[in-house]
């Protein structure tokens, strides 16, 4: 994506522009990568009160929008991990020389989800693992696909999940995911968040996100949720 947020929507407008709602209205398919149909993780961790997943799978937007509308979240920020606070924000981390990776905090209830099904979720319809430093349009280290676990039993159950999946084959290419441990989350800009609710007819989100949604709906239709959980309260308009 571009370096601003400006830039960023312009563009992708530009590129994208009313073929990208077109595509998408005629066959949703096409309009993002498909998602891939995987097994639940063999391993599992027992878990008890609210815990905290965080991710990145390409550009944060899409990321935090299928979370918010899976059951069990409590809640699901945008925001920046890998880098220090001191570049955490959104212009210097666009440059792609921060460390940092575009992010998602989720505070789940292990009591209504488990780890390794969010896991599951982020691997089948969230994003393509396989990419190295890329999703989609999007291109540059701070749109690598990271797990940053926030346990030793998480970081077992991501790794043990990643063996496999690549053991099984479910992909044409091995999984390029890094799993480490979580040293920071810093929370992105205001105007990132619930930005796929807000937006949901930006040709970005249309074309990139909102298949990714559709996605959960139909693969994980006992964890979709209708309404979002949001962020902010502020009133969705299109």
């Amino acid at each position: 994506m571009p370096k601003s947020s400006l830039s960023r929507l312009s563009l992708c407008a530009a590129a994208i522009g009313a073929l990208a709602v077109t595509a998408f209205a005629v066959a949703p398919s096409l309009a993002a990568e498909d998602a891939v149909i995987i097994p639940p993780p063999a391993a599992s961790a027992p878990e008890t009160g609210i815990k905290t997943a965080v991710l990145a799978g390409g550009c944060f937007w899409g990321v935090q929008g299928v979370f918010q509308h899976t059951a069990g979240i409590v809640s699901a920020v945008s925001g920046y991990s890998g880098g220090s606070k001191a570049n955490a924000d959104y212009e210097k981390v666009s440059t792609g020389t921060t460390d940092h990776a575009e992010s998602v905090e989720i505070k789940y209830d292990p009591q209504k989800i488990s780890y390794g099904k969010i896991l599951q979720i982020f691997f089948s319809v969230v994003h393509d693992p396989t990419q190295l430093n890329r999703q989609g349009p999007d291109s540059g280290t701070q749109y690598r696909s990271a797990i940053f676990t926030t346990s030793d039993e998480q970081k077992k159950v991501a790794d043990a999940y990643i063996a496999q999946l690549n053991a099984a084959k479910v992909y044409k290419k091995p999984i390029v995911t890094k799993v480490g441990a979580l040293e920071a989350f810093y929370p992105a800009e205001g105007y990132h968040q619930d930005y796929l609710t807000l937006h949901p007819n930006q040709p970005y989100i249309a074309y990139n996100d909102i298949p990714k949604v559709e996605n959960l709906k139909k693969i994980f239709a006992e964890t979709y949720i209708e309404k979002p959980t949001l962020v902010g309260s502020t009133k969705v308009t299109n």
